[in-house]
């Protein structure tokens, strides 16, 4: 699990702004970005069973989840209704936070196909210590999904959405005692990583009450 702390948080609110720069230096106006704040989920509403994770993009822990449990968890019991699914982004670093905006750039209709590629090839598009190699990894990524690069360069432009993104996570984290990811809530109880079996029988627990 990657552990969060309050220091690491403030410093990330405080350069996020500038953290894009590299994503910037656009000679043309690229297109207004119409980015959503709010957490994106999957499933019924009216499942019986609501799952919440906290997760960052850039958590190898994270990634390990996408591939072992997520993807069962999705089959057995969000597809079939009895789970509402919401994803919570977390940002560890300025990656993440890129991350999210290419995910979040390609709409609710979009966006967790994007978050399993980016969990996907995660070892990929963030292993590069040159920012501008990651943020053109990213447009990779999204353009794999049908994003054009004009949308993209507004979305990664829109600093404004940034900010209310970073200030959305700080009081969720806050509120709801979060110390690391991947983090779940079932139901409203918290708990860390677990095994794909775990959380079934924890699911099941739930449902049969």
């Amino acid at each position: 699990m990657m552990k969060l702390n309050r220091r690491a948080m403030i410093a990330l609110a405080a350069a996020a702004t500038a953290a894009m720069t590299p994503a910037l230096a656009q000679e043309a106006t690229p297109a207004a970005s119409t980015l959503a704040t709010g957490d994106f989920s999957l499933g019924s509403p009216d499942a019986k069973v609501k799952i919440v994770e906290y997760a960052s993009f850039t958590c190898p822990h994270c990634a390990t989840f996408h591939a072992a449990t997520f993807k069962d968890l999705k089959k057995d019991f969000i597809d079939t209704g009895k789970v509402h699914f919401t994803l919570r982004e977390v940002y560890f670093d300025r990656y993440g936070l890129w991350a999210a905006l290419i995910a979040r750039c390609g709409g609710e209709m979009r966006y967790f196909g994007i978050h399993s590629m980016l969990f996907e090839q995660q070892q990929q598009w963030a292993g590069s210590e040159d920012p501008m190699q990651v943020v053109e990894n990213l447009k990779t990524i999204g353009r794999a999904a049908g994003l054009e690069d004009a949308a993209m360069d507004a979305c990664l432009n829109d600093t404004a959405t940034a900010e209310a993104l970073i200030k959305q996570f700080q009081t969720n984290f806050e509120a709801d005692g979060v110390e690391g990811t991947p983090t779940l809530f079932i139901n409203g109880a918290k708990h860390g990583n677990m095994a794909y079996a775990d959380l079934k029988a924890l699911i099941e627990a739930e449902l049969a009450k």
